[in-house]
């Protein structure tokens, strides 16, 4: 299941670049300059791991971002729809790796599963 999960979330990165590059005709400097904005979200988990955590989830949450892409869409602002789509990318780009959503206990809990050194966590 996990293999499925993977392709799916790449299905959808190759979907969200596309839309960006050929629909909404985005630059790559543009892209590759926000790609990984949703990761400074990080800094946010040296106040505690639950702020760190709601910082994350915000900025790698796929409702929230396609609300700013839909957004744009229906107020005609291309930029919130190039917005939108990037972050969707990054989003499906962290989720082939494991990085989903976070819990506000640990960095290493997602909705996922466990990762990195606590990825045997939960199993038995």
């Amino acid at each position: 299941m996990k293999t499925v999960l993977k392709l799916e979330q790449l299905g959808l990165l190759a979907l969200f670049c596309a839309v960006y590059f050929f629909i909404y005709p985005g630059s790559w400097g543009i892209f590759l300059a926000l790609f990984f904005v949703p990761d400074v979200s990080f800094v946010f988990y040296l106040i505690s791991t639950k702020v760190g955590a709601y910082a994350y989830n915000f900025l790698h949450h796929k409702g929230i971002m396609a609300i700013v892409t839909l957004a744009g869409i229906y107020l005609d602002r291309d930029l919130f729809v190039q917005v939108g789509l990037i972050f969707l990318a990054h989003s499906s780009f962290d989720r082939v790796f494991d990085y989903g959503l976070k819990y506000d206990d640990s960095f290493s809990h997602t909705h996922l599963g466990w990762i990195g050194k606590n990825a045997n966590l939960g199993k038995n």
